[in-house]
């Protein structure tokens, strides 16, 4: 079991912010939720901790304190600059970063380290962003947030408070080593918990994202009703996932992995997943974007150095992933909670 006062900043902070968590969250009128986050926190790092958290933790301990600096959160990567870093310094955090491998979502730039993470994020970020109700003064919740590279994004397009949830562990000790230098005044927050964990018919938040996650649900309408009952009335959802071509009544059912994954179940339509909203009781559904993701957005890089998109495609045909099924397309629907 690890032990969270153990693990702690130089600055004196606690490394995992547990009581910043809680004080944000009864600030924004979640007191029932901000009850439960302590033990949330003992569950997950206790109960189902990781067997390399320790190791993960103390690489962002081992982090070098740079003084004041500037985080830059509006631009494609997420920056946090210093005035002074000399070379053994960004060598020695280059190193402690890659303690983290592999990183997914990004880009970061810290300390002068240029983290060119698998995923182009802000390629996701820049489809969605122009779509989004003004997200000044909103509460946003992340679901399935992986380090939580949107979570700065949205602080840095005004959100009141981005909180991420996400189960993985090494995901977490990122978010913290991100945290390290960007600082703790954005209204950030990252609980190593699933959505299941939520209280239900929570009802608090202005804003919900969901992105690469719906297909990974064996139920994907409980997921969307869950996500409703995140919002308040009249909150915005906004859905990212995998989608085919076609009409309504269109899903694909991989029958063992798809793009060498085990866990996809369904992947609709759009025309069907629209449906499936306004089934879960959401208003104005629409599609805003599709796009084919391309081996110029998902690739390995020195960050990220296992196999990647074009090792799940098929080589004589990349229209088809290695199973023959339709390559990856993501769809962005919006739609309002009732």
């Amino acid at each position: 079991m690890v032990s969270l006062p153990e693990f702690r900043l130089d600055t004196g902070a606690r490394l995992i912010p547990v009581e910043a968590v809680v004080a944000a969250l009864r600030q924004h009128g979640m007191g029932a939720w901000a009850e439960r986050v302590p033990a949330q926190f003992d569950t997950a790092l206790g109960e189902r901790v990781h067997g390399n958290l320790g190791d993960w933790l103390a690489a962002v301990t081992s982090l070098p304190v740079l003084g004041d600096g500037e985080a830059l959160l509006d631009i494609p990567a997420v920056t946090a600059r210093f005035a002074r870093v000399d070379n053994d310094t960004r060598e020695g955090v280059a190193a402690t970063l890659q303690r983290l491998h592999p990183w997914r979502k990004g880009p970061y730039e810290l300390a002068g380290v240029a983290i060119d993470t698998e995923w182009r994020s802000d390629w996701k970020w820049a489809r969605i962003a122009p779509h989004l109700a003004p997200l000044v003064g909103r509460r946003v919740l992340d679901v399935g947030c992986g380090n939580g590279y949107h979570l700065w994004r949205l602080a840095g397009a005004g959100a009141a408070l981005a909180v991420g949830i996400d189960p993985t562990q090494l995901f977490l000790a990122q978010f913290l080593a991100v945290r390290h230098f960007v600082g703790e005044t954005p209204p950030v927050h990252l609980l190593p918990i699933g959505i299941e964990d939520l209280p239900p018919g929570l009802g608090a938040f202005d804003t919900v994202l969901s992105m690469g996650v719906l297909y990974h649900r064996r139920s994907p309408i409980d997921h969307l009703l869950d996500l409703r009952g995140a919002l308040r009335a009249g909150g915005e959802l906004v859905l990212e996932t995998l989608v085919i071509e076609g009409g309504e009544g269109r899903v694909l059912v991989p029958q063992g992995r798809y793009a060498k994954m085990r866990n996809v179940w369904f992947i609709p339509s759009t025309a069907e997943l629209e449906r499936w909203l306004r089934r879960a009781g959401f208003r104005h559904v629409r599609t805003v974007d599709v796009t084919a993701t391309t081996t110029d957005e998902q690739r390995a890089t020195a960050w990220m150095r296992f196999e990647s998109l074009a090792n799940f495609l098929d080589p004589a045909d990349p229209t088809r992933t290695v199973e023959g099924h339709p390559a990856p397309r993501r769809a962005v629907l919006l739609a309002e909670a009732p």
